[in-house]
């Protein structure tokens, strides 16, 4: 296959992974389990990083925190909308660059891995990305928006609500979901990209 259509098969797909990104994003503000919302969007990052690697995984992590941020200030999200009336600069720093750095870790352990076996790439990828999207969240909770974490807790003991109630149940479902999923749509997507050829 010539190198300009290799190119515009790879821009075409990552438009597309852009585009179920966004997707997904906006779905997850309808599925919600408990008061947290249940996100598929590190699925396509994941995708993402194993087949471009981290600086492709990057923006389109980018895109996914450029649409928590848009979805915080509409009121789609009700918990990033406090966060964004707390501080506007923080809450939109802190979801760009959980989302980034979801994409770039998953791509630069999915670059180191995938000449050895692709699948064991795609797994701890999956695996690095929700792991890092959610310890920056709660990391950035408990250093910037500590106030408005103990509001939330409204009394129950810190420790115990950001393990049972904003970590919890979610993270281990898209945690699920992202490690299952993401090896069995590489797989799709790489058949069809063969088919395509």
């Amino acid at each position: 296959m010539s190198n300009t259509r290799t190119k515009s098969m790879n821009a075409a797909l990552l438009g597309l992974f852009t585009a179920i990104i966004v997707v997904l994003q906006l779905m997850s503000y309808l599925i919600k389990i408990g008061t947290f919302n249940l996100s598929l969007v590190l699925i396509p990052i994941v995708l993402a990083a194993v087949m471009y690697g981290p600086k492709h995984a990057s923006i389109l992590g980018g895109v996914f925190g450029v649409i928590v941020v848009i979805a915080s200030v509409a009121g789609l999200d009700g918990g990033g909308n406090v966060l964004f009336q707390s501080s506007p600069v923080l809450t939109t720093l802190v979801c760009l660059i959980k989302g980034i750095a979801a994409g770039f870790i998953a791509g630069v352990i999915a670059n180191a891995l995938k000449a050895k076996s692709l699948y064991a790439a795609v797994i701890l990828a999956a695996v690095a990305a929700p792991v890092v999207n959610t310890g920056i969240f709660v990391l950035s909770m408990l250093l910037f928006f500590k106030d408005t974490l103990n509001a939330w807790a409204n009394g129950t003991d810190l420790a115990y609500y950001i393990i049972v109630g904003l970590i919890g149940v979610n993270f281990i479902i898209e945690f699920v979901i992202n490690v299952v999923l993401s090896p069995v749509v590489l797989s799709v997507t790489r058949a069809l990209r063969k088919e395509i050829r």
